[in-house]
Formats: C-alpha cells, sequence, structure tokens
C-alpha cells in the first residue's frame, strides 16, 4: 500500500515537473520572441561558419574566444557590410528611377502604348479579349496579381527602412548570438541531444538533417541567387536598361523559387525589347537569360547542394511561397528546413514500420 502511495506521487511529482519544463519553455519563447529572426540568422550564420572557426581552432587551440572572434569579424568582412552596402546602393537606384518615373523621364503609359502598338493583330485582339486595352488595365491587373507572399516581403522590407534603430539592434543581437555559438555552439548541441526526448537514432538523424537543410539552403540557393543577380544585372547594364541594379535584386529575389525562378524578370523584359523593335537587344538578353543566367543554377546547384537535401522541387517552391507568407524574409530558410525535417520524421516512422509483416502492394 505504502509504495503504491510513493508511486502514484512520483507520478504527479513527475506530471508537475513535465507542465512546469512545458510552461517555462513557452514563457522563454515569448520573450525571445521579438528576436526571433535575429536568433535565426544567428543560428544559421553559426551553422554555416562553424567548419572555419574549427579551422582557426587548430591553428590557435586552445584560444576559443579568438577564433570565434576572428570568425565574426570575418562574417562582418564578407557578409554584412557589402550587405549594408548594397542595401544602400538599392534604395538610392529605387529612389532615382522613382524620380524618373514622377518627371515623366520614363513614362510608362508612353511604353505599354508603343509596345501594344508593336503587337501583331492576333496578339492585340488577344489583350483586348483580356481586357488589356490601356495601361490603366494593366495596372489594375498587376496590383491584382500580387501574391500575399511578395506583398509579405515588401511590408518586411519596408518596415526595416521604417525602423533603422530596431534593425541596428536585431543585427547586434545576432551578431553577438553568433559568437556564443560559434565559441560553444558544439557544447550547446551536446546538451540538446541529451535533452531531447526521443531516442537516440531519431533525434541524431532530425539534427543531423536540420543541419544539413541550412547549409544546403544557403549554398544552393543564397548563392546561386547572388550570382544570378550579379550577372543578370551587370546584362541589364550592359544593354542600357535603367535600373539595372534593381533588376538585378530582383532576378536574385526570383531565383530563390524553383521551376519559375529569374524568367520572370528577364522574360517579359526581353518581349518587350523584341516588340519595340529593339531586336538585339532582345534577343541578346534571351541567349543570356537561357544560356547564362539560367545555366548558373543547372550547373552550381548540384555542385553546391549535392543530394543531402533530397527535396523535390514542387515541395521546395510551395514551401518558400507559404513560409514568405508566414513569415517574412525569414520564411525563405524557415519554408524548407520544415518540409525538410517533415520529409525525415516520415523517413523515420517508414523505417520503424518497414520490419513489420508484409502487406500487398499498393495498386490503383
Amino acid at each position: 500500500m505504502e509504495r503504491q502511495s510513493r508511486h502514484r506521487r512520483t507520478q504527479i511529482e513527475d506530471g508537475v515537473f513535465v507542465a512546469l519544463v512545458v510552461l517555462v519553455s513557452i514563457a522563454f519563447a515569448l520573450v525571445v520572441e521579438p528576436f526571433f529572426g535575429a536568433i535565426l540568422w544567428g543560428v544559421i550564420v553559426a551553422i554555416l561558419f562553424i567548419p572555419v572557426n574549427q579551422g582557426l581552432l587548430k591553428l590557435i587551440p586552445g584560444h576559443r574566444n579568438s577564433a570565434a572572434l576572428l570568425t565574426l569579424l570575418l562574417i562582418i568582412a564578407i557578409v554584412i557590410v557589402p550587405a549594408i552596402i548594397l542595401s544602400i546602393a538599392l534604395v538610392q537606384e529605387a529612389t532615382a528611377l522613382y524620380a524618373q518615373i514622377n518627371v515623366g523621364k520614363i513614362n510608362i503609359p508612353h511604353m505599354f502604348a508603343q509596345f501594344q502598338a508593336a503587337l501583331p493583330d492576333w496578339a492585340s485582339i488577344g489583350l483586348r479579349r483580356l481586357g488589356i486595352s490601356n495601361f490603366a488595365a494593366v495596372q489594375r491587373l498587376l496590383t491584382d496579381g500580387l501574391t500575399a507572399s511578395f506583398r509579405t516581403v515588401a511590408a518586411q522590407a519596408f518596415l526595416i527602412g521604417q525602423s533603422a534603430f530596431s534593425f541596428l539592434i536585431a543585427l547586434t543581437v545576432m551578431l553577438y548570438l553568433t559568437f556564443f555559438l560559434l565559441r560553444d555552439g558544439l557544447d550547446l548541441a551536446r546538451k540538446l541531444d541529451r535533452a531531447a526526448p526521443l531516442r537516440v537514432l531519431h533525434r541524431r538523424a532530425l539534427m543531423r538533417q536540420f543541419v544539413i537543410v541550412i547549409r544546403a539552403t544557403i549554398k544552393g540557393s543564397i548563392v546561386v541567387a547572388i550570382l544570378q543577380g550579379l550577372i543578370g544585372g551587370l546584362v541589364f547594364g550592359a544593354l542600357g536598361i535603367s535600373g539595372a541594379l534593381l533588376w538585378g535584386v530582383m532576378m536574385g529575389f526570383f531565383s530563390l523559387l524553383p521551376a519559375v525562378g529569374t524568367g520572370l524578370i528577364w522574360a517579359p523584359v526581353a518581349i518587350y525589347l523584341l516588340a519595340t523593335g529593339a531586336i538585339w537587344k532582345g534577343l541578346i538578353l534571351i541567349f543570356c537569360g537561357m544560356f547564362v543566367i539560367g545555366m548558373v543554377d543547372n550547373l552550381l546547384r548540384p555542385i553546391l547542394v549535392g543530394r543531402d537535401t533530397r527535396i523535390p522541387d514542387y515541395v521546395v517552391l510551395i514551401t518558400t511561397l507559404g513560409g514568405l507568407q508566414l513569415f517574412g524574409f525569414n520564411g525563405i530558410v524557415i519554408g524548407p528546413v520544415i518540409a525538410a525535417l517533415f520529409i525525415a520524421t516520415w523517413q523515420i516512422v517508414i523505417r520503424t514500420r518497414s520490419n513489420e509483416a508484409g502487406a500487398p502492394p499498393l495498386t490503383f
């Protein structure tokens, strides 16, 4: 009787402790939620640069603080500073482009009328059937066609521009956290591995998949996006197209979306050039878009990513758009990571059930 009473008391105490752990964890998540983006990117940057930090530790063994600080300075030099310079240049170019539109140097209604006049009869008839017979109609159509994902990205960018102080605080938090994750990240990972209430094989598989997807997403998406945006901007600049930097950044962003990619930017511009008589420029842009900008993705992504992630392109596309809608710019990484963890979790389930008695194969 006493043993049963003690066992029951132990169960109650364990239940209360588990509830306390859950409540404290939720409270902690709510406290750090305002810096969710900074924490996320701090973890991402640390995962990417841990190999560099470990290489420095081999050169200066026993100096973890110095190695982490040197790695952090390298991150600032090759990532943060170029990103800030690019952002400033992008804002300046967008402002100049907007000013040219306002003063009439770039006459968008005239450009549309010129484009429409150059179209063959069958194309003009098709546009009229679609209700696209004037610039106002096109403007309404484009406005109605914007997806919630891209509106979210625009809103996030606007908020960053409006809250420079908050952005600087978030950047400081990210770099501060990155330093400690570089210095103590492996120890924290081991503690998390011991604390996770999962079987050893399961938690190791999930943690390994998380790291693989983070590295693959950044290397295979962000690096390719930078290269495609850079090449696209240079091509636009060489062809004398206004706002080359802005177009390049847009191509870099759209290249994050599989299947559609940079063609959403250069293809309409090439069609406009062909329709308005700039035949050679249009042909050059089509050639560069298909065989230079496009081939960067086809050649580099398999090299940088390999087959580690094993996520189908259509899953990446859907989860990237969904992540953008739910989490803003951070969704570029969060969406594919959730997809990868979803696939990894169900692969574990399939392997666990694979030893069960065989059933007849599923047929349709």
